[in-house]
């Protein structure tokens, strides 16, 4: 295990002529906020020795050189929305906190195109592009609260990844702090460029290890003007996810295609306080969602849509009001109806084979004492598994999880999946990324970590062991 100086007064010194001294925390009452992000088992928690809240990339290139100097690790924080251990500073030392690089900086309309820095919630951009009847594609479940800066991070994906791709399809360049504290733009507004390396794209995904994003320029698109949500309730499973390639092959181009099985269902609709949500007890919800720039397409795709749900098997098909997005958004905060402690996985297959997948792991998860459920993005092959911990011993659970998982990736990269479609490695999954990634694919991974971070001073024991 590395080992790393602590953080001394005279580096907190350092520290507070570099950002003023108020934005410079040290006081145990205040560092404990930063000892996880959306973790919820105490165990994985690390307290930090410091905490910094620079104001911009001049401020944060100064850190990261006085981290070098001193040799302390840096973990970079946004929102603390992280669902693979991703913000928990592993290593302590210091945590760099980015809520104050909080400005969108231009919106331009003619090339539609918006630049913000790295703090700047999700959810603020979309407003911002919608304003001015653009749209923002990414968008990730926790938009209100996650900063753009992580998104690219994690390379984040969301409800409209089916149509629109995930955060690095919508990225034109970025603004980093190398792990030597350089300040550095990759990419540009450009359609196409084969300048050298694909900087940004190198980036985008490498969640923090590889640099600090400070500011970022996304693509914006028209808004379409038309649009509907679906909610296709099946009592099958299986007819639910067989009924996403009759969709497909339709040529629908849907934005969306979510599931929730009936455990979300109904653990959703008791979060949301909502009483009277159709088949509450048996119902398996797929949302469909499809945007169009006419209308009459709009109404002969609604049309198609509908059938094809009747047809593989729909005991209803309405329409997806606001309570069903609702439940959407709510699906992580429900688990805490059923277990204080649980865990979040999300694995990601070929799209035609996630129906295959799903039956899987439900028939894996027959064989442990946890309750396991499922929601996905059907129609991009990444599902999300949540096992709640219940009355479990901490031995118990820590061996069961362990076993789950070996079955789970197991199969997953048997049929060409990965460990993780949006939500990452972080600190959570890096055993397992060691385990199961190709030998050759890593060592290249680790190659250009050392090269680019000699030091090991960005996010480590994050992403795999450097």
């Amino acid at each position: 295990m590395q080992t790393y100086n602590p953080i001394t007064q005279e580096i907190v010194d350092k520290l507070k002529a570099i950002t003023g001294p108020s934005y410079v925390k040290t006081d145990k009452d205040i560092l404990v906020q930063y000892q996880t992000d959306y973790e919820n088992d105490p165990q994985k928690f690390h307290m930090p020795e410091a905490a910094v809240l620079p104001a911009n990339a001049e401020e944060i290139s100064q850190i990261v050189k006085l981290a070098n100097e001193y040799h302390f690790p840096i973990t970079v924080r946004s929102a603390g929305t992280s669902l693979a251990d991703g913000a928990i500073p592993v290593y302590g030392g210091l945590v760099l906190c980015m809520e104050r690089l909080n400005k969108i900086i231009e919106l331009n309309e003619e090339g539609m195109y918006l630049t913000a820095e790295a703090g700047v919630r999700t959810l603020d951009i979309q407003k911002e592009a919608k304003a001015h009847g653009l749209m923002y594609a990414g968008d990730p479940s926790s938009a209100e609260s996650c900063m753009i800066g992580a998104n690219l991070a994690t390379n984040a994906g969301g409800l409209r990844a089916v149509r629109y791709g995930v955060t690095r399809n919508q990225v034109y360049s970025l603004e980093m702090v190398t792990p030597t504290g350089e300040i550095v733009e990759c990419g540009g507004i450009l359609k196409k460029c084969s300048t050298g390396y694909d900087l940004e794209q190198l980036i985008i995904g490498s969640e923090g290890t590889l640099g600090i994003i400070t500011k970022v320029t996304v693509r914006l698109i028209p808004l379409p003007p038309y649009h509907f949500d679906v909610l296709a309730i099946y009592t099958d499973p299986r007819q639910a996810l067989y009924m996403v390639p009759q969709l497909m092959k339709a040529g629908i181009d849907p934005t969306s295609v979510e599931y929730m099985d009936n455990s979300y269902v109904r653990d959703t609709a008791d979060y949301c306080h909502y009483s009277d949500m159709p088949h509450y007890e048996d119902g398996i919800y797929v949302i469909i969602t499809v945007e169009t720039f006419r209308e009459d397409e709009l109404d002969t795709k609604m049309e198609t849509v509908c059938n094809i749900c009747e047809e593989t098997g729909a005991v209803e098909v309405l329409e997806a009001d606001d309570r069903i997005w609702n439940m959407r958004r709510n699906i992580q905060n429900s688990c805490e109806l059923v277990s204080k402690v649980f865990l979040t996985d999300d694995v990601v297959v070929p799209v035609h084979k996630i129906a295959p997948t799903i039956e899987k792991i439900m028939e894996i998860g027959e064989d442990y004492p946890f309750q396991v459920k499922i929601n996905a993005h059907i129609g991009d092959g990444n599902l999300h598994i949540v096992l709640c911990k219940v009355n479990m011993t901490d031995e118990e659970w820590a061996a069961s999880v362990d076993k789950f998982h070996h079955q789970v990736y197991e199969y997953a990269y048997s049929v060409g999946g990965r460990l993780a479609g949006e939500h990452g490695i972080g600190a959570k999954k890096l055993q397992y990324m060691e385990e199961f990634t190709p030998s050759g694919e890593l060592q290249v991974m680790k190659t250009i970590k050392r090269a680019m971070d000699p030091n090991n001073i960005l996010n480590p024991g994050k992403l795999f062991n450097a």
